[in-house]
């Protein structure tokens, strides 16, 4: 799998680096004219950075090449301004801007990458997202962030989105208070300074949850949600070379706190539900409230419903191959329907 990775800088007051890669397998390259190939979009969970999507792409890419009933142009992920390697060019704005310390929100996830697929990159060949047969993919606060993107105007040209076990609640943000609260504690007491990344991999893989993930997804979460921390120094006579987490704990507590993210973005999801294929997967061992799963899907039309019943709410990282099949599935879900019109 190729990669490009792209900068977007700050520009006419928007604040934020905006960073994305670019992956796609040599032979879609022949797919490049094809107006009907899929350029898929991803949008990560709270916590995570852009590549952590990197091993369902992998897997993904390796079905479709195979199986030829799909096909794809590429794919971009993009990191919220506050995660993952954007983190550490964009910490001075977030130490320093009390505007948004601790407020990075859902919607502001979602007006970064409408920014930067508005615009294109600003490195390297033009892309005119515009133009292209986009595909939404979210999980958890990407999923949310993805919806959000269906209602921003002049709307952007997705055909279809899949959305993976999305942080909404039809019901109200009071179904998700205990969830909230478990979250914050979770944020606020996680160990987030190791003498070196070694000893960072060996603290995840020591963990209950985290010893559930994919070796590909803590590798990369080794080298792209941790960075040299900011109080490394070196002098003649001794040096400190610590890490810390990408995503701070403050920052990511902010995010839990942004209460109207699970129940604003409802409209948006009810429109896009009635306009193009929404496809919904969900995850049996997930911690979000059963409740909130069936208040998301009563009363609206999904092109397709997913249940991962051994999965539990971080389906990328725990079963990235599982994914892959799923998403594909849904892909032809959405290949069959064009070819009824």
């Amino acid at each position: 799998m190729l990669q490009e990775s792209i900068t977007y800088p700050p520009s006419d007051g928007y604040p934020f680096y905006i960073l994305a890669k670019r992956y796609w397998l040599p032979a879609f390259e022949a797919n490049a004219s094809d107006p009907e190939a899929l350029t898929l979009i991803l949008l990560h969970s709270t916590s995570f950075h852009k590549e952590a999507w990197e091993p369902s792409l992998e897997d993904l890419f390796q079905l479709a090449s195979r199986q030829k009933t799909v096909k794809i142009r590429e794919a971009w992920t993009l990191d919220c301004p506050n995660h993952g390697d954007a983190a550490q060019l964009n910490d001075e704005v977030f130490k320093n801007d009390v505007e948004h310390r601790q407020n990075f929100t859902c919607e502001k996830y979602a007006r970064a990458a409408y920014r930067f697929l508005s615009a294109g990159p600003q490195q390297g060949a033009k892309v005119d997202f515009t133009s292209r047969n986009l595909v939404g993919i979210g999980h958890s606060l990407g999923g949310v962030a993805m919806t959000v993107l269906q209602g921003i105007e002049p709307r952007l040209p997705f055909s279809s989105i899949v959305l993976v076990e999305p942080m909404l609640s039809p019901e109200g943000r009071d179904v998700l208070t205990e969830l909230r609260l478990y979250l914050l504690k979770g944020a606020y007491e996680r160990r987030d300074v190791w003498p070196d990344r070694k000893a960072a991999k060996e603290a995840l893989l020591g963990r209950s949850r985290t010893v559930k993930w994919d070796r590909r997804v803590v590798d990369l979460y080794v080298k792209h949600a941790i960075r040299p921390h900011p109080g490394s120094y070196r002098t003649p006579d001794e040096a400190y070379n610590g890490v810390t987490l990408s995503c701070t704990r403050e920052e990511e507590a902010g995010m839990y706190l942004d209460v109207e993210a699970p129940t604003k973005p409802i409209p948006d999801l009810d429109r896009a539900c009635e306009r193009i294929p929404v496809h919904l997967i969900l995850g049996g061992k997930t911690e979000l409230p059963k409740s909130a799963q069936k208040a998301t899907m009563a009363g609206r039309r999904f092109a397709s419903i997913k249940h991962m019943p051994e999965a539990g709410h971080l389906i990328p990282q725990e079963a990235p191959k599982d994914l892959a099949h799923v998403i594909l599935d849904a892909f032809k879900v959405n290949a069959g329907s064009r070819s009824k019109l």
